[in-house]
């Protein structure tokens, strides 16, 4: 199902901790979003247990404090920090930054794990959507503002999670918030999803010379609190989906979710293919016809697209966001 044999063997059953068995990581700094919990939380503990000082951020500072608590217990050897993050506010954003800038060290790896799925509509009070300013806005906007540091690492990788949920929709640049539209979750959920694809082809476009590479990632279907708001028949649906493909389960463990994240982040062999789309620990085969399981659509790799979505951004923030 691969355009390529780039990619590991047996990739959809690795879990993160096995991807990062051979990885030394000790000196570095791994900054995770979303990290308190699920696939965030598994991608965090590989990345510790192989060496690396971990930054979490996410918005239970309670459930932080548990995620510490439990990568310091099986990774005594590795430094954890921790920060509140809501990607629904830039004060959030900024402060969040500051406390990583704060360390006085570079980035070594940005993983833009965090975000939400099918969410009944919410605003931000500028008036964004939820799903497109968590999954998609918030996650530009620290990029930016972590792009000096990411830099200064001169070898860096930043991994965006994207979804096979892009296959619902492409950008749509004129009315990303669903102001002058009906609003759809599902496509406003493969909207956002497109976004944070077009991400990792923007940061590897313009900081690749810099250093940094960047991968867009679908983790695989995983049963996680993300999908705290499906309904039963939508639960339904997705697995009657999972049974006409053919195959006896495609649903994978927590575990199994971070292994691709874990290997867009430290794989040596993806050194000269940035702003590749990423799943089963391999490169996915384009497709032109979605299937919503695998394989990645022409738009969520155009670099034209990335760049006019960068520029839709700034003037939705009133900001500019250097890279």
């Amino acid at each position: 199902m691969k355009d390529s044999t780039i990619g590991l063997p047996g990739g959809a059953a690795l879990t993160a901790a096995e991807v990062c068995a051979g990885a030394r990581l000790h000196g570095k700094l791994a900054v995770i979003t979303g990290a308190s919990t699920g696939i965030g939380l598994e991608t965090a503990s590989a990345l510790a247990l192989a060496g690396a000082h971990v930054f979490l951020g996410a918005r239970d500072e309670q459930a932080l404090m548990n995620a510490k608590q439990r990568i310091a217990a099986s990774s005594p050897w590795s430094e954890v920090s921790v920060h509140r993050l809501d990607l629904m506010l830039e004060s959030s954003i900024l402060a969040f930054a500051n406390a990583v800038e704060s360390l006085g060290r570079p980035v070594d790896i940005l993983i833009c794990n965090s975000g939400v799925m099918a969410c009944p509509l919410t605003r931000t009070h500028s008036g964004m959507e939820a799903q497109f300013m968590t999954n998609y806005v918030g996650h530009a906007f620290l990029t930016s503002r972590l792009s000096r540091m990411l830099r200064s690492a001169r070898s860096a990788r930043f991994v965006s999670l994207s979804s096979s949920a892009h296959h619902l929709a492409s950008v749509n640049l004129d009315d990303p918030s669903f102001l002058r539209r009906p609003y759809d979750r599902w496509a406003a959920y493969g909207q956002s999803k497109t976004a944070a694809a077009l991400l990792a082809v923007q940061v590897h476009q313009r900081m690749a010379e810099d250093g940094v590479t960047g991968f867009a990632v679908h983790p695989g279907l995983i049963k996680t609190e993300l999908a705290r708001h499906l309904n039963a028949a939508e639960r339904a649906a997705i697995d009657r989906r999972i049974e006409s493909a053919g195959t006896t389960s495609r649903w994978k463990t927590i575990a199994a979710g971070a292994a691709t994240t874990a290997w867009a982040a430290t794989a040596a062999m993806l050194h000269d293919l940035g702003s590749a789309y990423l799943e089963d620990c391999s490169v996915a085969r384009p497709i032109c016809q979605p299937n919503f399981l695998h394989g990645v659509m022409p738009y969520a790799r155009d670099s034209g697209l990335a760049q006019e979505l960068w520029r839709v951004t700034e003037e939705l923030l009133g900001a500019t966001l250097p890279l």
